[in-house]
């Protein structure tokens, strides 16, 4: 194996975005991510200061979103939601690009737009992915987007909000990792289901992915290193 479960485990976003998740699941979602020890939990906004609490003393990060899932919320709720994800204690924030602007390509707003939620991000110290929602847009707008991102110092850029009509595929995230700089790394969510696809994701580059079979995933991970 050219792999460790550490290594594996810490490309892991535990993802508990489902509006349908009650109070006990998402409490009980934090608690798997700590056992588990992924990289964070991504968690529906209102939950994340809680969700702090449950991680603190943990190596897991928490995080949450911004203008999910579809991007088109104005800059300035953006932004409010960015610094109240910092004050809710979010270490990793995954924003949506505003799709219409993008597919217009009001290149301008969506620079403003992303640059907003990285300034009030990067000022405290947190970190941002940004997800561009692929299976709406062409590869110019892919690209365009790595370009921005790359110039705006964003931390990731991400391939989908798993909520879209599509979710990762192999041939966006070598796009994206193609057309990003070395210091933007790639996120893939959206289907990525098994240890196999989360291998074959990081063999193209991939550093996180977003899951919500993180158990599954980690036994099967746990299985192979013990055979």
């Amino acid at each position: 194996m050219d792999y460790t479960y550490e290594q594996i485990a810490k490309m892991i976003d535990h993802s508990l975005l489902n509006p349908a998740l009650s109070e006990r699941e998402l409490e009980a979602g934090c608690r798997l991510a700590v056992e588990y020890d992924v990289a964070s939990v991504c968690i529906m906004p209102y939950y994340l200061a809680r969700c702090a609490e449950i991680l603190q003393g943990s190596t897991v990060k928490p995080g949450t979103t911004v203008g999910f899932p579809h991007g088109g919320h104005t800059t300035a709720v953006k932004r409010a939601e960015a610094e109240q994800a910092v004050a809710d204690g979010g270490q990793e924030l995954d924003m949506v690009v505003n799709i219409s602007k993008v597919l217009g390509g009001d290149w301008d707003y969506v620079r403003t737009d992303i640059g907003a939620v990285v300034e009030v991000a990067h000022s405290a110290g947190r970190k941002v992915k940004v997800i561009f929602e692929n299976c709406y847009l062409e590869d110019c707008h892919k690209i365009r987007l790595c370009e921005i991102c790359g110039e705006l110092r964003a931390d990731w850029v991400k391939t989908s909000t798993g909520y879209g009509t599509g979710g990762a595929t192999v041939e966006d995230v070598k796009l994206m990792r193609a057309h990003s700089p070395a210091h933007v790394e790639v996120k893939a969510a959206g289907g990525v289901r098994t240890l196999d696809a989360l291998l074959e994701m990081r063999a193209l580059g991939v550093t996180r992915i977003g899951a919500s079979r993180t158990q599954e995933m980690l036994d099967e991970c746990r299985l192979r290193l013990r055979s």
